[in-house]
Order: structure tokens, then C-alpha cells, then sequence
């Protein structure tokens, strides 16, 4: 790195840290590096490296490639630790270390864990892996579809340990990026669709052993809900509610599985993630709250006792998973600074809550049209939901807006604590909902819905926004054609980088969204981009593409358009996505020329 590097890096974290927004998780170990899946703990994506920057970023160029040699869907993106890159893909869940010391990143070692084909049909919506966890002692974790944790050594790519967490064959998979927490690794598992009961769990780093589990539904015993549990609302309190809150046994399929990403907060000792949809999606056969599916939990990692809980869509009945990133940001709200936490719903409320104890203090929707509900009322925090949307098996409900794949699915947002904005890749979709009543058997479907998805107002399928958390406003938006359901990048350079599904990386501008660049790469993009500091002391930015997740799957699992209510009804909305992109599992990296780079 060069003098002139190091003095504006330096300057740029100062300044970051004098005006006082510092990230609220535990920074990277280095500014240069990107350790764990949002780059720090709060799961803001946020890097302070700025020698890309929006005077520059037009020039900037592909660096080189690599191929996955897989072709699903490749969500998540890779983890850089000194001079190595670490990068994962789509089922068969491929691990791949890459030397950046060396021109073209040669490889360094592969891991191919062996798993049966007989997952690939038990995923509902593709066979996606949202990323790899590390641990100081040099190991690095990976959730296997099939039902695995597998811990590798970092260094030879042996495997160090593996230990079944879920069971495909009871329709119970896992996608997620685990999370590392000092000496425990937290696991959760996908299969929402298949009357699973989901939970969490925490397993030792050295031998794999179980250290607690969490169930998102049964008695408090399982929930893991104890005498501190803060309830905020009178719909929270009482004892058992993921038991009495549904109709005879259901909660033992309920669903609430855990497949989105984590965070933590080192000072509070808290880590934060949600829940999924209750099974089945036909509201009918489950009367009641159906507690804990649709949640976010606060807990304790090293006990996984529960501090508190918020429901955001009791009684779901249009398949709204609470599964999206909850990001810890300081914020100034009523005229003081809160611990917040930020998350995008599915259910197209943008929520601002306490952090430390659970309580809702702004939820507004980020989306256009929401339908199913008027507001969220802060008193009691449920809610007001409109009749006309709700769904049943009696009947079919027409223009429900945002369809079951939301208004933001699984693509993270990102924060910038230069603009103190959010940064929100978001889809456009409605959709026609009819409840069906279905019988549950183990490792069937267990879904009870038939739906049809179609784009939101506007026709576009698709927008990047600018949100306000502290008062759930709109900045300003970018509309695009199809989904932006690839993950956000903001950086000190001012510049946010975000993919989409015809497989363009873009760079905007941070405060007024106006685009700088673009890049169109192999195939559709679902990851997120990261950015890191070379060996040579240049900044890189990297992304992950290869169409497919829900609103992909036609492309990457051959599905044609002829069906509208296919793919769980994704093909309604995006059955044309096959004439903007094709099948890929590549990994492009980016960097300015190097007399634009060395200025």
C-alpha cells in the first residue's frame, strides 16, 4: 500500500470514528479485509476503503474470473483473510481457496463434500448457500444442503469435522451462512415448505459438539424463553404462546425456519436473527398467532436464552418470511441516539427497533402499494390489517401486494454511516393468493397455496432504494425491469454497488443515486458484492453471479414460463427472465486501471 493509500485510509476511518458512527458490531480484524458475511458483526456491508470512490469508479475494469463450475443459483459472497480468498458455491457446496498473491488468483486447494442428488428436489427454492463463516483458529464453516455443518482448516482444506444439523429426508435442508460467535458456530435450517419445525442451533468450533438448540415454535422450554424475556406487548406475553397461539399439534410443524442471516452485538452480548413462514401457507388449518414464525429473536450465544422477541406478521397468510437481515446501527431518534436494529421485511414494512429490548419505534412501508395492512400500530405493535387481502382456502385473492416473495427477499441491504442511509435492492411483485388444504407426511410438500405472481405498480419488477430508518422514508429510488435481488455494498468512496437479475453490477452514487457504472457480468446476480484490499495495496471489488433463487428458479432449474403458478408461483412474474440472462456460477473481480489507481 502506498504512502498516499495508507494517509486517506487513515483519514477516512478517523473521520468516520470523530463524528461518532462506528459500527456498532466488533470492525474487521483488518479495514482491508472482509471476515464474515456482512464484513463485521451489524451486518452493515459496510468497507471504509475509498480508493474506488465516485470520481473514479467509471473507470473501473474486470481484474479477472473465476469459474464455480456449478450452475444454480450462487447467492452470498466470498470472505478474504490476508492474501487468500475464500469463495463457495451452489450445491454441491463447493469450497475453493484462492491465492491473491499470484495473477489470476490460482487456487490453492478445493473441497468438494460428498452429498446425495436426492437434496437437490427437497430445496424449494433452488439449491442456493448463502456463505462461509470463520473461526480465528483457522477454521472455516459451511452449511451443506443436505443437512451438514462441515468445519474445514483454512490452510489445507482438510476437513476438520461434520455433524448433521438437519435431515433431508424429513424435507429439513440448510442454505444459510452460519455465524461464529467466540467458540460456538450457529446453524439454522431451510424446509418451510415441508412442515418442518425450525430452530437454531449452537455447536463448539474445536469438536462439533451440540452447545444448545432453540425451537422457533413448542413450549418456552424449547423456545428457550426464561424468566428475563422482555414482552413488549400484550400479544407477547403469557406462557407457552409457541404452543397455545396454535390449533391442536401444528406447532410441531410449524415451520419458522431460520434460513436468513445473523448478526451480534459484542457490547450487549446479543445475537439477532428471524424466522420463517408457519406451515402450512393455508391460514385456515392453523388458526391463532402462530408464535414464534415470523420473529425476530435476540439471544444470548452463549446460553441461546431469548432476551426478547417481535413478532412482525401474526397469523401469516400470504408466505411473508421474516427470514431478512436485522442490522445494528446507532441511530438519532426522539433526540437521542438508540441502539437500533433495522430490518426490511418481507411484508414490505421497513421496521426500526431497540435493539435492546425489542421495541418497535418506526415501521413504515418501503414499498410501493402495500396492501395486506395499513400500518403497524406502535402500541401494541401488530399490524392493521385489511380484510379485503387476507387470504383463505375458500376463495382466491386477487392483487395482494407484496407477493409472497416480498418486497425484499433475501438480498441484503446495506448501511453507510457517511450518509447515515440505507441502501435496500428490492422487488416490485403481487400476486393472486387461493389457500388449499393439504395433509401433512414427512418430507412431502406441506405447502397449501396456490399462487401467481405478477409485477407491483409501475410494471417495473424491481428498485434500489434510499431509506431513512429514523423516520421510514424513501430518499430516493432507482427502478429496474427485474428484480434487484442481489445484496447491497456501500463504501467510504461513497459509491454503492448492488446486482441484478440480467446480471448488471452497478455503481451509484451514495447520496443521490445517480449511476456512475456498470458491469454486465456472466449471468443473473443473486450475491453480494464485497470489496477488499490486495496484496498490492489496490482495492478490489467482487461479486458472486449465477441466476437462480425463488425468483430465478425457472433459469436455473430449466422451469418454463407455460405454468404461471410454478415455482411456488415465481414464474408469473418472471418466466421471461430466460431472455435476459443464462445458467452461470461465476465469480468477476474488479479493480481501477493502475495509473487510475496509484493518483
Amino acid at each position: 500500500m502506498s504512502k498516499d493509500t495508507r494517509q486517506r485510509y487513515r483519514v477516512s476511518v478517523l473521520a468516520l470514528l470523530v463524528l461518532g458512527l462506528a459500527s456498532a458490531g466488533a470492525a474487521a480484524d483488518s479495514q482491508g479485509e472482509w471476515t464474515m458475511t456482512g464484513r463485521t458483526y451489524d451486518l452493515q456491508r459496510f468497507s471504509p476503503l475509498d480508493q474506488i470512490n465516485t470520481n473514479n469508479v467509471a473507470r473501473l475494469q474486470a481484474a479477472w474470473s473465476f469459474s464455480t463450475g456449478v450452475l444454480r443459483g450462487h447467492e452470498g459472497n466470498p470472505l478474504v483473510f490476508g492474501n487468500v480468498m475464500y469463495v463457495h458455491s451452489a450445491f454441491p457446496n463447493i469450497v475453493y481457496a484462492l491465492d491473491l498473491t499470484k495473477p489470476g488468483a490460482p487456487m490453492l486447494w478445493k473441497h468438494v463434500p460428498a452429498q446425495p442428488a436426492e437434496t437437490i428436489p427437497v430445496a424449494c427454492c433452488d439449491v442456493v448457500n448463502r456463505g462461509l463463516a470463520y473461526h480465528p483458529s483457522g477454521k472455516l464453516f459451511i452449511e451443506l444442503l443436505a443437512g451438514d455443518l462441515l468445519a474445514i482448516d483454512a490452510k489445507t482444506g482438510k476437513q476438520l469435522w461434520r455433524v448433521k444439523n438437519a435431515d433431508y429426508e424429513e424435507g429439513s435442508t440448510m442454505t444459510n451462512a452460519p455465524i461464529v460467535i467466540k467458540d460456538v458456530v450457529i446453524a439454522g435450517i431451510s424446509g418451510g415448505e415441508f412442515g418442518v419445525r425450525g430452530r437454531v442451533n449452537a455447536y463448539n468450533v474445536n469438536t462439533g459438539q451440540e452447545v444448545w438448540r432453540a425451537y422457533s415454535t413448542g413450549p418456552d422450554s424449547d423456545v428457550k424463553i426464561g424468566s428475563d424475556f422482555i414482552a413488549n406487548y400484550p400479544s407477547h406475553k403469557g406462557k407457552d404462546l409457541g404452543v397455545s397461539t396454535w390449533q391442536g399439534d401444528e406447532w410441531k410443524r410449524g415451520g419458522g425456519t431460520t434460513w436468513g442471516w445473523y448478526s451480534y452485538d459484542p457490547q450487549l452480548n446479543l445475537f439477532y436473527y428471524s424466522t420463517g413462514n408457519p406451515g402450512t401457507w393455508n391460514p385456515d388449518q392453523r388458526p391463532g398467532d402462530n408464535k414464534w414464525s415470523m420473529t425476530i429473536f435476540a439471544r444470548n450465544p452463549d446460553t441461546g436464552m431469548a432476551r426478547w422477541a417481535y413478532q412482525m406478521t401474526p397469523h401469516d397468510e400470504w408466505d411473508y418470511d421474516g427470514v431478512n437481515e436485522n442490522i445494528l446501527v446507532d441511530l438519532p431518534i426522539g433526540g437521542q441516539t438508540v441502539k437500533a436494529l433495522v430490518h426490511f421485511d418481507r411484508n414490505g414494512f421497513g421496521y426500526t427497533l431497540d435493539r435492546t429490548n425489542g421495541k418497535v419505534l418506526v415501521a413504515q412501508p418501503y414499498g410501493p402499494g402495500v396492501n395486506w395492512a395499513s400500518k403497524v400500530d406502535l402500541t401494541t405493535g401488530v399490524p392493521v390489517k385489511n380484510p379485503q387481502f387476507g387470504t383463505t382456502d375458500k376463495k382466491t385473492t386477487e392483487k395482494i401486494c407484496p407477493a409472497a416473495i416480498g418486497y425484499k427477499d433475501q438480498q441484503p441491504a446495506a448501511f453507510s454511516p457517511a450518509t447515515g442511509l440505507f441502501y435496500v435492492p428490492t422487488n416490485n411483485i403481487c400476486m393472486d393468493y387461493e389457500g388449499v388444504e393439504v395433509k401433512y407426511a414427512v418430507g412431502q410438500p406441506y405447502v397449501g397455496a396456490i399462487v401467481r405472481m405478477f409485477p407491483g405498480p409501475g410494471g417495473n419488477r424491481g428498485r434500489f432504494i434510499a431509506w431513512d430508518a429514523t423516520k421510514g422514508k424513501v430518499v430516493w429510488e432507482a427502478k429496474e425491469t427485474l428484480a434487484a435481488y442481489g445484496g447491497a455494498l456501500a463504501t467510504a468512496g461513497g459509491v454503492v454497488f448492488y446486482g441484478t437479475m440480467e446480471g448488471w453490477l452497478k455503481g451509484i452514487d451514495a447520496k443521490s443515486g445517480k449511476e456512475l457504472w456498470k458491469f454486465k457480468t456472466p449471468s443473473g446476480i443473486i450475491g453480494n458484492p464485497m470489496t477488499y484490499l490486495g496484496p498490492d495495496g489496490k482495492q478490489y471489488v467482487a461479486v458472486l453471479s449465477g441466476i437462480g433463487g425463488w425468483a430465478g428458479i425457472g433459469v436455473a432449474a430449466g422451469i418454463g414460463p407455460e405454468d404461471p403458478t410454478a415455482g411456488l408461483g415465481a414464474l408469473g412474474a418472471f418466466g421471461d427472465a430466460d431472455k435476459y440472462t443464462n445458467q452461470g456460477g461465476v465469480l468477476t473481480v474488479f479493480a481501477l486501471p493502475e495509473r487510475v489507481a496509484s493518483r
